[in-house]
């Protein structure tokens, strides 16, 4: 294949008018496609259905500790499943806090606890000038929360290994700077995983401001695809190591391994950070929905029973994984237009296409009945600099409809480079 930077004028042309014709056939198909979000499909949401007949009538209403889980109490869990997120954090369980359903409400309510509260100082709403930050690309939900209570978002540049740490360690010397969002294990988009050197790094941190905490949201921890995943290094042990133990708070859920909405959410931290965190929970909850969080401990008793059910997962999601890398293989590979990586597990592939182009991208696809992500996403305020990040959600749909989707977004993506070289 030519590199459409090396193709003279006519050659361009030519190209497009055939890239064109194909691009408004797709459009004639009046597809309906969905790549948002990075969503579970019904296929990976039915693995769970068992989970409803573990708890009622025949099986009880009563955890190993004999408490009745339809009553008051427990703020912060059951212990069955402190002990099965204790195998997932490697941390242990009396410094795990089990909530409800989501782990992006506890990020909020922690950054909320930080404004109003303090992280073990002043409350962060007393600073004039507060900033946090914002690995790029990034989650873009991550983002919004320290948006929304008017932290300034830097952008760190990630590479290979996970946030370039010269950056990060330079930034960290302004007091004003409260903290980083990191997904070290399958990123949101990119797919990477911390490097060992990357987390040492990160925990070896001396911030300027001693409220400044690492927001370690490990939401892939066991979203292998392959038998051989990615190892990620305790972050916890290593802050020890470092004589800085309250540097972190960790996050992860099952929203991805039982029911997106209904699963169940839990943070990890030091001592001093769950003290803290606890004190303030008792003012506003009782208690978070046992029934629930009874549900998961019966079905899964150890991470080996997560991990099975895991495998379960990646056998539908590797097919749909596949469909788009092999298309992008096919169409725009040599091209000199678009880089992607391989991730080997998580729920994203991150897509680089020419610089410039990634709105128009987005746009040609929704012309032709794909929704994707919104270009500039995964970028502090939606705004990428060079126009070229889309994230590619390929979870939902289904095999059939992802195959129809990579045809869409390699034409599209074709459809836009050249629509640029031919402009200049």
């Amino acid at each position: 294949m030519s590199l459409y930077s090396e193709l003279t004028r006519e050659e361009l042309e030519k190209e497009f008018g055939a890239v064109k014709s194909e691009y408004e056939h797709l459009c004639s198909l009046h597809l309906s496609l969905d790549m948002s979000r990075g969503k579970p499909g019904f296929d990976n949401m039915d693995l769970s259905e068992k989970m409803f007949d573990l708890v009622g009538n025949d099986t009880g209403f009563k955890n190993i500790s004999g408490i009745d889980c339809r009553n008051y109490g427990g703020l912060d869990g059951l212990d069955e499943l402190k002990n099965l997120f204790s195998e997932i954090f490697g941390m242990p369980a009396d410094q795990i806090i089990v909530g409800g359903n989501s782990s992006l409400n506890m990020m909020f309510d922690t950054i909320a606890q930080g404004m109003t509260h303090g992280m073990g100082g002043e409350p962060w709403c007393k600073e004039e000038k507060r900033k946090f930050l914002c690995p790029v690309p990034g989650y873009d939900r991550h983002f919004a929360i320290t948006e929304h209570f008017g932290f300034e978002l830097i952008p760190v540049s990630t590479d290979e290994n996970g946030p370039v740490m010269d950056e990060v360690e330079q930034l960290v010397k302004d007091s004003s700077v409260k903290g980083i969002w990191c997904v070290p294990k399958y990123s949101n988009p990119e797919g990477i995983t911390y490097s060992d050197e990357v987390v040492k790094r990160m925990a070896r941190l001396k911030p300027a401001a001693a409220d400044f905490r690492i927001f370690w949201d490990n939401a892939y921890a066991v979203h292998d695809l392959y038998d051989e995943g990615d190892e990620l290094l305790n972050i916890y042990d290593e802050c020890v190591k470092a004589g800085n133990p309250d540097l972190v708070i960790m996050f992860t859920s099952t929203s991805k391994i039982t029911f997106p909405g209904a699963g169940v959410a839990a943070q990890a931290a030091s001592p001093n950070n769950v003290a803290m965190i606890k004190g303030r929970m008792k003012f506003q909850t009782i208690g978070p929905d046992k029934l629930n969080q009874l549900r998961h401990a019966r079905m899964f008793k150890n991470l080996a029973d997560v991990k099975a059910h895991m495998k379960r997962h990646a056998e539908i999601l590797r097919p749909k994984f596949d469909s788009v890398l092999n298309e992008m293989e096919s169409q725009l590979a040599g091209k000199g237009i678009a880089k992607w990586m391989k991730p080997k597990g998580g729920y994203f592939i991150n897509l680089d296409v020419l610089e410039g182009c990634a709105k128009r991208t987005v746009e040609l696809c929704a012309n032709a009945g794909m929704i994707l992500t919104p270009a500039g996403a995964p970028f502090p305020y939606g705004k990428d600099p060079k126009d070229t990040n889309i994230r590619i959600a390929p979870s939902y749909p289904s095999v059939k409809e992802i195959n129809e989707a990579a045809k869409v977004l390699c034409v599209a993506v074709k459809y836009a480079a050249l629509e640029k070289l031919l402009q200049k």
